[in-house]
């Protein structure tokens, strides 16, 4: 049987939301895990190739995994709100995801603006909890990192030794300021969308997830 794949339109609080649901490879999905997009505003979408690379190292781990573009991206209706409108998005996205697959355990994961807005929802969220948060390409530059330093959530952050908007040494310190459970897992590439490593990068993820 071949793996499901499905495009679909979200109800979102400011509009409907450009989706795809992918299923693993092989077998049953066994958790399932919502992807977020980098920075709308500079070209960040579902299709960004580290996104494409999280999705398919979570299907590898054997989640089903939903991504989908934030408001005013590709065919997603509404217009960039600042991550405030963006947590909402996916907000919306993971109801859905939840109520297509209610008895599986679910991750949160993003890169880059994607990671602060699943930081920001796992920070918000009633009911229960994800399993981890897949942090990846967190950028530090943003300066704002409260609600990271107050989460109880395992968080596992994924990042370039040469990412130019989350420096090595300031990643580092934040890190350390963080409360258990957490893990820092460093990627040999070329710069902030890990160039040069990104099959790296997908097997890292698959080995996290699993």
């Amino acid at each position: 049987m071949s793996r499901r794949i499905e495009s679909l339109m979200i109800p979102g609080p400011a509009g409907r939301l450009e989706a795809l649901l992918e299923e693993p490879e092989k077998g049953a999905p066994a958790q399932a895990a919502l992807v977020c997009h980098p920075h709308p505003l500079h070209g960040g979408t579902m299709h960004n190739k580290v996104v494409h690379r999280m999705a398919r190292g979570l299907r590898r781990a054997g989640a089903v995994v939903l991504r989908f573009n934030f408001r005013g991206v590709n065919r997603s209706e509404g217009e960039h709100d600042k991550g405030r409108g963006e947590t909402e998005d996916a907000r919306a996205a993971l109801a859905v995801l939840r109520e297509r697959y209610p008895d599986l355990p679910f991750s949160l994961a993003g890169f880059s603006f994607g990671s602060r807005v699943c930081i920001r929802l796992a920070f918000q969220l009633a009911g229960p909890a994800p399993r981890r948060l897949l942090i990846a390409g967190y950028p530090t530059v943003y300066k704002q990192h409260d609600l990271l330093t107050r989460l109880s959530v395992p968080r596992l952050f994924i990042h370039s030794t040469e990412d130019e908007f989350g420096p090595q040494a300031e990643l580092q310190a934040l890190y350390d300021r963080l409360w258990e459970p957490k893990q820092l897992h460093w990627i040999d590439a070329k710069d902030h969308f890990f160039a040069g490593s990104l099959d790296v990068f997908e097997l890292k993820i698959a080995d996290l997830a699993r």
